[in-house]
């Protein structure tokens, strides 16, 4: 096995087209701490950087077989800055749709639909903590927390169609659940 570290980046790349992991990990090595510095640079925060200089690496690998590139640090840091920008763009998204839907509370609330959600958010809790361990994650992951399929799939290390399957499975008892509960009312 050659001592990747000797290779030039473009050399590297070659090997990782190959399929050569070790190339690949001599390039995270490589470019890991300056794609952190100008994501950190673009954000002002650690989790969110480290987040998307992971999701490039990430997406690097999976495509590697089709990269046409020149120069491997340009592509890398442009990826960041292309990552930040979605960032931004879905962060942005966040706040309004939160906005709007407190606006909207606060227009439409009465002490009644405060206590309702109240009530509904105990019985989503209950109802939480009742699920088996991987769908109770799954669930929260992709309800409370907001993340994607996909991104809980990558978070999770299992496949999108096993995401899918569980919040399948949550929703169907969840759907059950109120409906009892919409009978004893």
């Amino acid at each position: 096995m050659p001592a990747y570290h000797v290779y030039e980046d473009s050399e590297l790349l070659d090997f990782m087209k190959s399929g050569h992991e070790a190339a690949f990990d001599e390039i995270y090595h490589r470019h890991w701490h300056t794609l952190y510095h100008a994501a950190y640079y673009l954000l002002q925060e650690e989790a969110p950087a480290m987040d998307i200089v992971q999701d490039v690496f990430v997406w690097f690998w999976e495509h590697r077989d089709h990269l046409v590139l020149t120069t491997l640090r340009g592509y890398l840091l442009m990826a960041v800055r292309y990552k930040v920008a979605n960032y931004f763009r879905h962060q942005k998204v966040r706040a309004a749709f939160a906005a709007e839907t407190a606006m909207q509370a606060r227009e439409e609330g009465s002490l009644d639909q405060v206590l309702e959600l109240k009530e509904l958010k105990a019985v989503i809790a209950h109802f939480t903590a009742t699920l088996p361990d991987r769908c109770r994650e799954v669930f929260q992951l992709s309800r409370l927390e907001h993340l994607s399929n996909r991104e809980i799939a990558r978070q999770l290390g299992v496949s999108e169609k096993t995401v899918e399957n569980q919040l399948t499975i949550a929703l169907k008892k969840l759907r059950v659940r109120l409906g009892s509960m919409s009978l004893l009312l």
